[in-house]
């Protein structure tokens, strides 16, 4: 446990949306999210529609996520509309390894609020709160090779290719899918 990092920000805001961790009984709203945009997930990330494929498994996987928020094993966040204040997407760190540190960057966004830079805001500020408060050495981001949105969101933050897994996961339909993993420094990040 890093005890600097008892009070971190858990809302970061950007010019069009505010990120901000997880709060109880908002399982539904991310459930209603994930199932609005399942045909789109299916085949790239898998394990978010496995993780929350109920409204009461979308509330233990906040809950979950608050928990291990609390111990410094995850920070996930829930991306809101600041006009609006409607749910998004997610994004989070998580896979930490204290001992460098460094953490995988995930996020997924509604398909209607895409290829607008929403995403591309709150992944840049959740980053920023990566290097700064955390004070990691470095993120990862792994995704599907077939993710080319992913892929240039990652390079808009600085993000370089580091290499292939081959057959590294299986989509819901049971097709094997490589990954790719693109990794951002700190210094690289610059900020």
């Amino acid at each position: 446990m890093e005890l600097r990092l008892l009070y971190p920000e858990t809302a970061l805001l950007t010019a069009r949306t505010v990120v901000r961790r997880w709060r109880e009984a908002e399982g539904k709203m991310l459930y209603d999210l994930v199932q609005a945009n399942q045909s789109w997930y299916r085949d790239i990330s898998p394990a978010v529609i496995r993780a929350v494929e109920s409204p009461e498994k979308a509330e233990w996987f906040v809950r979950k996520s608050i928990a291990r928020w609390l111990m410094q094993e995850e920070f996930s966040f829930g991306v809101w509309t600041k006009e609006e204040a409607k749910l998004i997407g997610a994004v989070r760190l998580f896979e930490i390894n204290w001992d460098v540190p460094v953490a995988e960057l995930d996020f997924f966004i509604d398909f209607d609020h895409g290829k607008q830079g929403l995403m591309t805001e709150a992944a840049h500020r959740v980053a920023r709160f990566g290097f700064r408060q955390l004070n990691l050495e470095k993120i990862q981001l792994k995704t599907s090779s077939d993710n080319y949105a992913s892929q240039r969101l990652a390079r808009k933050l600085g993000f370089r290719r580091e290499g292939d897994l081959r057959s590294d996961f299986r989509t819901l339909t049971g097709e094997l899918q490589d990954s790719m993993v693109l990794g951002l420094t700190k210094v690289d990040f610059g900020e």
